[in-house]
């Protein structure tokens, strides 16, 4: 809590305006909100610029409704990540207004204050890649990114890629989803200048081994500038290209 925001908590005790029990919560809530199941970090937005996100793979329905309402009343914007479709339709009965993406199965509240600028470019080598590469979209559309999604990219047909050569320069920071071999973040680092995130997905036969052969071949890529997040880590990858989009020109 800063300086001002204690001294004008003071003043609202001394005119009757709070109880002590009051303010005890409001300042317990600038540091975290504990629901006994799960603390909430509140100052996260303040700290980071972006609040915290909700992962709700294998959260009980109760305890995730529980932390939805309580992050949807201490900030605007929401993502929860990993949300089932019947999780969902839960959430939207408490807290409607969310909109929710079944194919990255995330929950977004606040895309109405998101601003769209920059330009994040997500490509994916396969259809079956595109539920980590919407998950990378939604998370950078909510942390104000202007984002566009370009699918079924991979290097078995590598004339379907080069006929996107002037929206790849156009990018400022480009996110490459693929499983497989994982071979199309390479070859995308050799056509753009700008930083490139790579996200290994499950993708693939036996030999791929749940995405880790993709994730390998991405951390020994030949093509500088080329990053690596983890395995369907579609959230990450989007999180940090929105970093790097919102960044001041020059930095």
């Amino acid at each position: 809590m800063q300086r001002q925001d204690m001294l004008s908590l003071l003043e609202r005790i001394k005119n009757g305006e709070l109880s002590a029990e009051e303010a005890t919560q409001l300042v317990e809530r600038e540091t975290y909100q504990d629901l006994g199941f799960a603390k909430l970090d509140h100052q996260r937005m303040r700290r980071l610029g972006f609040p915290e996100v909700v992962f709700a793979e294998g959260k009980a329905p109760g305890h995730l409704l529980d932390i939805c309402r309580a992050h949807r009343q201490a900030q605007p914007k929401l993502l929860v990540t990993r949300l089932a479709a019947d999780a969902q339709e839960i959430i939207a009965g408490e807290l409607p207004g969310g909109h929710y993406n079944a194919t990255a199965r995330t929950l977004s509240y606040g895309l109405e204050q998101a601003r769209a600028q920059g330009q994040v470019l997500v490509l994916c080598a396969g259809t079956s890649d595109l539920p980590v590469a919407e998950e990378a979209l939604e998370t950078a559309r909510l942390m104000d990114c202007q984002v566009e999604l370009i699918a079924d990219l991979g290097v078995a047909g590598m004339h379907r890629l080069l006929d996107h050569q002037e929206r790849i320069a156009a990018a400022r920071v480009i996110v490459v989803v693929a499983g497989m071999e994982g071979a199309l973040p390479s070859v995308v680092g050799g056509l753009s200048p700008v930083p490139l995130i790579a996200v290994p997905t499950s993708v693939g036969y036996g030999a791929s081994f749940g995405g880790v052969a993709a994730l390998l071949a991405m951390l020994n890529s030949c093509a500088p500038g080329v990053s690596v997040v983890n395995i369907d880590n579609g959230f990450g990858a989007g999180y940090c290209a929105a970093l790097i989009n919102n960044a001041p020109a020059g930095e």
